[in-house]
């Protein structure tokens, strides 16, 4: 069994400065608590570990095999706490994030370029991901907190703030301007081509469930891994996109696609902050919560909601 560890704190003192009283002053105590510590590490060890000499006291043979291991070993936990303390600072440490495409370019961009103008000693790692593969991340402990976007299926430990607004629309091309400031229906988008998303992200989940809930079953003839190919394959007439509308805004403004109207408003999403109660985040990533302004202590239910 390894001995009291304040034994080998002055034991490595009295061997690195070769004095009993160099010793104390270091380590702020008196000349007989640094010989009590030693005579008593002596007494455990059953061996000398140092000797008397003209000037101070120098280790014996033991004491130095003894010496070589302390040290080393004394060296790494003093680099441990300098490591801490510059975390503690910031001047040193790393952040994990989870996000999509989506809620990366139109949330969390502008925080990031923020938070490394003022702290560039710090790594950030995004993970990207959809919501499912975030909130995945999160339980698994991988990440420090996620940027999803609702509606998505929570546990307990998982606390969510809603931070942005965002909207679904079906944005289209010259091909179907016909259609252009015409009141729809939903039933029509079944006579139409239409270009989704991906099974695996909240948006199609979303998309797919509202409309089934309107009566409307619908089999794209695109499915694309990200919503620029949408927004690409409706500006060359391949047909109607579902996309959150701001990756369509800069070709709606230019009047290069045009959104469709229907006789019901779909309903608004929500990008969201997602942090769990059983992985707690770092020191730097509560600096760059504490930017972008969030708490993520307390939250509302997001899951499942229109």
């Amino acid at each position: 069994m390894v001995a009291n560890l304040e034994y080998f704190k002055v034991f490595y003192y009295t061997a690195k400065l070769g004095s009993v009283t160099g010793a104390a002053n270091e380590l702020s105590i008196s000349q007989p608590a640094v010989s009590q510590s030693l005579k008593q590490l002596e007494r455990i060890l059953e061996v000398p570990l140092f000797r008397r000499a003209s000037k101070g006291i120098r280790l014996t043979g033991e004491g130095q095999l003894l010496f070589a291991y302390v040290e080393k070993g004394y060296e790494q936990i003093e680099q441990g706490v300098e490591k801490v303390r510059q975390m503690r600072n910031l001047d040193l440490g790393e952040v994990y994030i989870g996000a999509s495409d989506m809620t990366l370019r139109f949330y969390l961009l502008p925080y990031l370029e923020a938070f490394h103008e003022r702290y560039p000693g710090i790594k950030v790692t995004v993970r990207n991901a959809p919501t499912p593969g975030t909130l995945k991340l999160l339980r698994e402990g991988k990440i420090d907190f996620g940027v999803v976007s609702t509606p998505f299926e929570r546990c307990g430990d998982i606390h969510a703030e809603a931070v942005r607004e965002i909207e679904d629309v079906f944005v289209a091309g010259r091909r179907f301007m016909s259609y252009k400031n015409k009141m729809l229906d939903f039933q029509e988008l079944e006579q139409l081509p239409m270009i989704f998303l991906e099974r695996n992200t909240s948006t199609r989940n979303y998309m797919d469930t509202y409309l089934e809930r309107n009566g409307v079953s619908l089999r794209p003839e695109f499915e694309l891994a990200n919503s620029d190919m949408i927004v690409q394959f409706a500006l060359r007439n391949l047909g109607i996109g579902c996309v959150v509308r701001d990756f369509a805004k800069q070709d709606l403004d230019s009047g290069m696609l045009f959104e469709l109207m229907f006789n019901k408003m779909i309903p608004k999403r929500e990008f969201c902050v997602v942090t769990s109660s059983k992985t707690p985040y770092s020191v730097a990533a509560g600096k760059l919560l504490d930017i972008m302004g969030k708490t993520c202590g307390v939250s509302e239910d997001m899951s499942e909601a229109e």
